[in-house]
């Protein structure tokens, strides 16, 4: 079975990729979209059979390298982790297949658009079911290349092209990290498989280096550097610049690569070495503020974005540091329920705005919109759903509430639990970033609703008199992400992070409540004794945040941190108010995140519905703070200032200084220069005058006499 799940797109993208010639593109469409289908349904039966039977195995497939103490197999690892993944891949991969049907209906290439479907779902599911580093690493590549090929689909487009080319190589920044990690992995422990890896974490866990007169520690550097990893894939802060220009690809493209699937395999990847990150604890106050970072500043920018597809994409930027910074506190049980409700609303959300475009002949920016809801209700319909999923509209204290409420709030809530029981500035700041950043995206969020959709439309209006509803095979894949975008939350949040967690996660994922539970049961009161260290050990940890150096506070700080993490969420003291899913916040940190949304759906409504001509003024006026967040914040600007430019320079150093004038000028071009110099003027000496040639005779024969004679004495 499992087999079937993982292999049966790859046979689907060799299929449509090699044999559309004879087949036909209609046949390539129905073949890939029937082979992911059944890898979905299958993955439906595995996560069930896995998560709440318990049935987890590992399967070898063939060995792959042995070569000395270095030896990996090609094997599939089926636990809670890869079956949740399984599922999310797979579903998502499957109704973009069908959606595709009309989307890219008139396309020339549609079998080949196909094939590179199913291949990054393949690569993919490689991805989430490695047993080791190595094949993780295969299938990390593997979306890499599918990726590309994806977002270049049209490469007749120079954007097209150049969006491709900056999200292959910003991936390969953060891709040459994740190497480096690994090697370092194997480095340290000898191994890269999995289990190896983990059971030796604790054993390891003190052991440092002496580089330049500091002292770093192996599994801070290990976890570090796989963490940069995760960055560029993620398309975290710093790393993120690829994300919002891979918007070039088609809609079905950015549906399938940004909602659900390759820019959470860093989340994945943090989330399944988490047995380092909880012995790493600088490293895990990294992820948490870098990932608090990105969920702030990618709000920001999708407030002045004007492109609908840009405003999704930046609006996902922002949600996987949601993520980020709840794996980063320990929060690893919310990190994998926000991925797993994230993918419907974002699928639909993506899906959605490509039935907008669809209508509207390919229009994409929101300027040029309006009115729609008239035209496209059922689109209207489901984006609304979609909105309210993604802004996190619930009421608190109930189970009322789409998706999004009950991911969204239990990060929330969690990174404040941690903060109250640890003092953990990290876990404060995340939560003040995750409580603004719900503010900006539930604004932007209804600013592209009322742009889109309300008021007169802005665009040509024989564009407006065409525009259509999409068909069936496109209204089908919304629908059905709109029912997960609405019940997903409410119906897996007990498993996912509820009082079931322990039981739904097992082995796949170490939470630190599980084994300070355990030490707490054994030891009794020592435990309790040394829990009175926790905050002094918790500020110690604060210290050397953003550095990889320590000494033996760092020790304490990891002691802190493995008393942390999703533990602290449950072991808060009860003065902090009402317990809400496990966590023991105040009432007021409870409604604060519904306060927020709500305040930000009333300015959209303020500024986009009663006074629409103060942003379009604001826009046209182009003031410094409108002008920071359209360009985003500047960042393309300064890269291009800095490593393009200086990348480009550093090129022609070596290409016009090094390579043409020292090594061609002195080299072959040289060489040649001489030789045609010199016969130059040999050739002179060629004048084709017979008394001129006997005259050098003589002087020869001359000079040869002389030089005989001198030589006799």
């Amino acid at each position: 079975m499992y087999a079937i799940i993982v292999f049966g797109p790859l046979l689907g993208a060799a299929i449509a990729g090699l044999l559309q010639r004879y087949i036909g593109d209609r046949a390539a469409m129905w073949i890939t979209t029937l082979l992911v289908c059944l890898s979905a349904g299958l993955s439906l039966y595995a996560f069930y059979d896995v998560a709440f039977v318990g049935n987890e195995l590992t399967i070898e497939i063939a060995r792959w390298f042995d070569i000395g103490a270095f030896q990996t197999s090609w094997s599939m690892r089926i636990d809670t982790l890869s079956a949740v993944m399984l599922v999310v891949v797979t579903f998502v991969s499957s109704l973009v297949h069908i959606y595709s049907f009309g989307y890219m209906s008139h396309d020339p290439h549609r079998a080949r658009f196909f094939s590179y479907l199913s291949l990054f779902t393949f690569a993919m599911l490689m991805l989430v079911t490695a047993n080791d580093f190595m094949q993780l690493f295969f299938g990390w590549e593997g979306v890499g290349l599918a990726s590309y090929l994806l977002i270049g689909f049209w490469y007749k487009k120079p954007t097209a092209n150049s969006a491709a080319i900056k999200a292959f190589v910003t991936n390969r920044v953060g891709d040459f990290g994740f190497a480096l990690g690994i090697m370092a992995i194997f480095l340290i422990f000898g191994t890269i498989q999995f289990d190896g890896v983990f059971a030796q974490v604790a054993a390891m866990q003190g052991q440092a280096t002496e580089f330049l007169g500091m002292r770093f520690y192996a599994l801070e550097i290990i976890a570090f550097l796989l963490f940069i990893g995760a960055m560029g894939k993620s398309a975290q802060f710093f790393l993120h610049v690829w994300l919002p220009d891979a918007m070039e690809g088609p809609t079905p493209v950015s549906a399938l690569i940004h909602a659900a699937t390759m820019v959470t395999a860093g989340v994945f990847l943090v989330v399944r070495c988490s047995p380092i990150f909880e012995a790493a604890p600088v490293a895990s106050a990294i992820v948490a503020v870098i990932g608090a970072i990105t969920a702030f500043f990618a709000a920001t920018i999708g407030m002045a974005q004007n492109d609908i597809k840009r405003v999704v994409a930046y609006s996902t930027c922002s949600q996987l540091g949601y993520m980020f910074f709840a794996a980063g506190l320990g929060l690893y049980g919310a990190a994998m329920f926000h991925l797993f409700t994230h993918a419907f609303f974002k699928a639909l959300l993506f899906l959605g705005s490509g039935s907008v475009i669809h209508a509207l002949h390919d229009e994409q920016d929101m300027r040029k919109m309006g009115g729609m809801w008239k035209v496209i209700p059922w689109t209207y319909a489901v984006m609304l759903i979609g909105t309210l999923a993604l802004t996190g509209v619930g009421i608190p204290g109930t189970k009322l509430g789409f998706a999004g409420f009950f991911s969204k709030d239990a990060i929330i809530e969690g990174a404040f639990a941690v903060a109250a029981d640890t003092g953990s500035q990290v876990a404060t700041l995340a939560f003040w970033a995750g409580v603004v950043a719900a503010l900006l995206t539930s604004f932007y969020s209804w600013r592209l609703i009322f742009m889109t959709f309300h008021g007169k439309h802005r665009g040509p209006q024989e564009h407006f008199e065409k525009a259509h509803e999409s068909p069936p095979v496109m209204m089908g894949p919304l629908l059905i992400l709109a029912v997960g975008a609405v019940f997903a939350g409410a119906l897996f949040y007990s498993p996912f992070v509820g009082d079931a967690k322990d039981g739904f996660w097992r082995e796949s994922v170490t939470f630190a409540s599980a084994a300070t539970h355990g030490e707490e049961a054994e030891h009794g009161e020592e435990l309790h004794a040394e829990a009175g260290h926790s905050d002094e050990a918790s500020e110690t940890a604060e210290n050397v945040t953003g550095q990889l150096t320590g000494d033996e506070a760092d020790t304490e700080a990891a002691e802190a941190h493995a008393e942390g993490g999703e533990g602290a969420a449950h072991a808060a003291s009860e003065e902090h108010g009402e317990e809400h899913g496990g966590h023991h916040v105040p009432t007021w940190v409870l409604w604060t995140p519904f306060v927020v949304t709500l305040l930000g759906f009333l300015g959209a409504v303020f500024f986009y519905l009663m006074r629409p001509g103060i942003p379009r003024r604001i826009g046209e006026s182009g003031g410094p703070l409108h002008s920071f967040l359209y360009n985003k914040w500047f960042f393309d600007e300064l890269y291009n200032a800095t490593f393009v430019r200086g990348a480009r320079g550093l090129g022609d150093l070596f290409w016009k200084v090094g390579d043409v004038r020292i090594v061609d000028g002195l080299g072959p071009n040289g060489v040649a220069r001489a030789v045609r110099s010199g016969a130059s003027r040999l050739s002179r000496l060629q004048t084709g005058y017979l008394y001129h040639y006997a005259l050098v005779m003589l002087i020869a024969v001359v000079a040869i006499a002389g030089a005989l004679i001198v030589l006799k004495g």
